[in-house]
């Protein structure tokens, strides 16, 4: 690339549909003299010129891309007025920009060849997909919700015995199942009292649940408070100051977990930070 107005002469990569379609020019063209760069009064080789002229400036905007547009069967205009090849210039770098492997905004200015990066942002246009990616990449709410996986018990619900009081859903503890259906609200959920809800893992009653043929598993999403993410981010501490606060707030059962005799350093709920979604048993 020549001296142009915001700086030095410089080499810039291409896609190699352009190096073929350069190359086939100049199979083309008859052998051109060297012309006076207006710049720098060098002597260079101009790749637009014919009969030792190059190609007029405005040229390519008022009589090249209008006959492509012709040809193309679209409008010369749009909504931002006329397509001319500074338009094309900036599409380019907003596409480099957005790309799924972007080029860096430094990146994008030595390939346009500005002199600063504020000139560059200019061409660099933000589109709304590579905006919506990045905001689904940073996580902010993803970060106040869990999933914990579910048993679901197809019998009770389709025999009638859940209508009847039956516990039909049992949510994995890593040490238990809760059966109480609306787990969800239970202020307990990250740190289990042990209530009459809680079944042993290694007890009988869990056995039988596990041995279901008719058991579903599914993940369940579980919105967190302030006081549950920080035990689930900043750990043992803040798990001991929950438990704390919980001593004395009933249990769905009714006992406080101080009445159960819950020990102060109980494991913390295993509520694992994955997309809600369903797992069927094979």
């Amino acid at each position: 690339m020549p001296v142009h107005k915001t700086g030095t002469a410089f080499t810039k990569p291409v896609d190699p549909l352009l190096g073929q379609a350069i190359e086939a020019w100049h199979a083309l063209r008859p052998s051109q003299p060297k012309t006076v760069d207006r710049k720098t009064a060098e002597r260079v080789d101009a790749l637009f010129s014919v009969r030792a002229h190059p190609v007029a400036r405005n040229y390519i905007n008022r009589t090249v891309i209008p006959a492509l547009c012709r040809k193309a069967g679209v409008p010369d205009t749009d909504v931002r007025g006329k397509i001319t090849s500074h338009r094309a210039r900036s599409t380019i770098a907003s596409q480099l920009y957005n790309a799924k492997e972007p080029m860096t905004l430094f990146e994008l200015q030595a390939w346009l060849g500005h002199r600063t990066p504020t000139t560059t942002q200019h061409y660099a246009k933000i589109t709304p997909n590579t905006l919506s990616r990045a905001y689904n990449d940073a996580g902010y709410f993803a970060r106040n919700v869990r999933t914990i996986e579910v048993l679901v018990d197809r019998e009770a619900v389709t025999s009638g015995a859940a209508a009847d009081g039956q516990p039909w859903q049992h949510y994995d503890l890593g040490h238990g199942y809760c059966g109480y259906s609306f787990f969800e609200q239970c202020p307990h959920r990250m740190a289990c009292a042990r209530c009459d809800f809680y079944t042993p893992k290694d007890s009988t009653a869990a056995q039988l649940l596990e041995a279901k043929d008719n058991l579903q598993r599914m993940l369940a999403s579980i919105p967190l408070t302030d006081d549950e993410r920080a035990a689930v981010e900043d750990g043992q501490t803040a798990l001991a100051s929950l438990l704390g606060r919980l001593a004395d707030a009933p249990t769905p059962a009714g006992p406080t977990p101080r009445q159960i005799g819950i020990p102060p350093t109980a494991t913390r709920l295993p509520i694992v930070d994955i997309t809600h979604r369903n797992i069927e048993d094979p």
